[in-house]
């Protein structure tokens, strides 16, 4: 029987639960989750993106994003800031997207924050990477009530803290350990789960920005 919080698959290797049931979920689970990101594009969409959820499934947002990347020009924060009223209109009336007013104007106000936060500090990743947690304070075991114990870290509070004061919105610290979940600033795969290994290989050989 699988440890709590992973799952048996057919072929006897074990997985995180929540990326069972559903292919998308899987899928995104096995190739995506907790892989290490350093491109700034990506790491706007993906904070992006977690705005978007909350309150919401991941997998909402997820059957979602090739919308969601349409819709906001591949989250090219370069182009996204220039966004006016009529680029707001269109998106409210975006079946395809999630049509959130407050959402779609803080991913507009978050493109020119990303771009500050660039002058700032280089890059996005080199900002987010630098509130990557010391190992010696993460949990010595992940398990699944490690996990239900980290919704938010002081890590999390902190980067929360920081974007909020450089003008970021949608951006509290539940929002920003599930970005530093996602791209694989801790590697929050369960242990026993095959990918945990993976991403510790991963994380092992990143060149931190």
């Amino acid at each position: 029987m699988a440890a709590e919080g992973l799952q048996e698959r057919a072929d006897g290797s074990r997985a995180c639960g929540w990326g069972e049931g559903q292919t998308d979920y899987s899928a995104y689970h096995d190739t995506e989750w907790a892989v290490p990101a350093s491109d700034d594009i990506r790491l706007y969409e993906k904070m992006c993106l977690e705005g978007f959820q909350s309150g919401l499934s991941w997998l909402t947002i997820l059957r979602k994003r090739e919308n969601f990347r349409a819709a906001f020009v591949g989250f090219d924060f370069e182009q996204v800031v220039r966004f006016g009223d009529a680029d707001i209109a269109r998106l409210l009336a975006d079946a395809g997207i999630v049509r959130h007013r407050g959402k779609i104007e803080a991913t507009i106000n978050n493109a020119g924050a990303a771009l500050d936060t660039i002058d700032q500090y280089g890059s996005l990743a080199a900002f987010f990477w630098s509130f990557e947690p010391d190992p010696e304070i993460r949990p010595k075991v992940v398990d699944h009530s490690a996990l239900v114990a980290m919704a938010q870290t002081p890590e999390s509070q902190a980067m929360s803290k920081a974007l909020k004061k450089m003008g970021w919105r949608f951006v509290g610290p539940t929002t920003c350990y599930a970005l530093m979940q996602a791209s694989g600033i801790v590697n929050d795969h369960i242990e026993g789960c095959f990918r945990r290994p993976e991403i510790e290989s991963m994380r092992g050989h990143l060149k931190r920005p």
